[in-house]
């Protein structure tokens, strides 16, 4: 496999997670601080990521992403289980986004890993 696609595919998917997050900004302005914090950070952050994958920063750098993405895959699946459990307290409609968020940030940590094994 071509290691540019890899690359390419990992920032790819760590955008579009990014951007799901920041369209889900406005939306959780009236359902608390927290959840407009944790959608802003994150996605800015994740599009941030965009930029060590394309430049090919090093490993240490992906190693920090894959975590982080981690992470944030365990937050956005509370949020996901917290919207079931209690939809009045949550923003309304991110259980959409919020499924497609998760499927791109596990493209994103499986691709990284792809890159970080390989030493690509």
């Amino acid at each position: 496999m071509n290691r540019r696609f890899l690359y390419f595919g990992a920032a790819v998917c760590t955008g579009i997670a990014g951007i799901l997050h920041l369209m889900l900004v406005p939306n959780s302005i009236n359902a608390g601080i927290e959840y407009t914090t944790f959608f802003l950070i994150s996605g800015l952050a994740q599009l941030f990521w965009v930029l060590p994958m394309i430049k090919k920063w090093g490993r240490i750098w992906y190693i920090i992403g894959t975590a982080g993405t981690a992470v944030l895959a365990g937050l956005t699946g509370y949020v996901v289980v917290d919207t079931v459990r209690n939809p009045q307290s949550t923003p309304p409609g991110i259980t959409e986004l919020a499924v497609a968020i998760e499927i791109f940030q596990a493209f994103y940590v499986i691709i990284t890993g792809i890159i970080i094994v390989r030493k690509v």
